[in-house]
């Protein structure tokens, strides 16, 4: 595997010019990070995977051979006992022929939906031994919109030294990085993306989005399921 950092090219520029850039990218990176309502937005995605299941007179083990998902896991999955990462919520979704914007969204439908900075709250938010295991916790930035194509979130990386397995599903995934640094291994590679960088890749190329370093990382990511 290898590991590559992004190169920067260093010029000159006036210091009146750092200032305000500087000033512009601190006002933005506020308007994003601190005002988040510390409530989740509850959505049932097992309760709502198991009604599906069912009303499409699907087994565990139809869904399983759907899913390359183990019974056991889909059954903690429907119970509530494990909250699934975006990852296993597409793959669930596909599964169903469902959206995926119909598992992780709360109980509302609109045609359009705005959310103020002061009004995100998290879509997942795990305890801490979860929270070590799949090392992020993500906010919608459309949760009223169930028939939607995209998912933009807000995600937060934790620092995590469990080892994570890579996933893939169908769609495509584009990441801006807003603070701090990530890794994105893909396939045999590995990158170092830092603030400001962007990645877009094929979901369906066996990838592990994780944060790089001791501190948090936040992110922008737009993730299409391909239906």
């Amino acid at each position: 595997m290898t590991t590559q950092g992004t190169k920067r090219k260093k010029g000159k520029v006036q210091p009146a010019a750092v200032h305000t850039a500087r000033d512009a990218e601190k006002d933005f990176l506020d308007s994003i990070g601190s005002h988040v309502q510390q409530e989740d937005i509850e959505t049932h995605v097992g309760e709502k995977v198991k009604t599906v299941r069912e009303s499409r007179g699907l087994s565990l083990k139809d869904m399983s051979q759907r899913t390359d998902l183990s019974v056991s896991l889909l059954e903690k999955i429907e119970k509530g006992d494990v909250n699934p990462p975006l990852g296993t919520v597409i793959k669930l979704a596909k599964a169903l022929d469902m959206k995926m914007g119909y598992l992780i969204s709360g109980e509302e439908d609109r045609p359009f939906t705005i959310v103020r900075r002061d009004d995100r709250k998290v879509v997942s938010r795990y305890d801490s031994k979860k929270g070590k295991y799949y090392g992020y916790q993500y906010e919608s930035l459309a949760p009223h919109k169930k028939n939607r194509f995209m998912e933009p979130f807000l995600v937060t990386l934790e620092p995590s030294a469990t080892k994570e397995e890579r996933s893939s599903h169908d769609g495509q995934e584009f990441i801006f990085v807003l603070s701090g640094e990530m890794e994105v291994w893909l396939e045999k590679e590995i990158y170092v993306l830092g603030q400001g960088d962007a990645i877009y890749y094929d979901s369906a190329i066996s990838h592990l989005v994780k944060c790089h370093g001791t501190e948090p990382t936040r992110i922008l990511a737009v993730l299409n399921s391909g239906r």
